[in-house]
């Protein structure tokens, strides 16, 4: 059994709840507002709708269904690689001699170790 990792581009009920907090919130707030200005309900009295409304959405987000679910930096039909693919082309002036490959990632959860010695053409020191 592979960990849920949230994924922004998933369409399952559990990623698509995280990003739903903000808004719900937002709403909620505004509801509250609006009730006050109209002196149906003070907006402190109302707060504990608020701390309702963050619990569902935790809740949701939580144990919400991941069917369908797609794992970051995954592709669907495509086999991780092996073999650490080969610098294209270096362009080094020293003597030192070229830095191991990377390891494939399979995941987006964790970024590759940055190099100490950039010798990338494209980019500009």
């Amino acid at each position: 059994m592979t960990p849920y990792i949230r994924n922004r581009n998933c369409q399952c009920t559990r990623c698509r709840a995280h990003g739903l907090m903000g808004a719900a919130v937002l709403i909620t707030l505004g509801v509250l507002f609006l009730m006050d200005s109209y002196h149906i309900i003070r907006f402190d009295q109302g707060l504990p709708a608020l701390l309702l409304v963050i619990g569902c959405v935790l809740l949701v987000a939580r144990t919400g269904s991941t069917e369908g679910h797609i794992q970051p930096g995954w592709m669907q039909g495509a086999a991780v690689q092996s073999s650490p693919q080969q610098p294209l082309a270096t362009t080094t002036t020293s003597t030192a001699p070229p830095p191991p490959p990377s390891p494939q990632w399979a995941s987006g959860a964790d970024n590759p170790p940055s190099a100490s010695v950039q010798d990338d053409s494209q980019v500009k020191p």
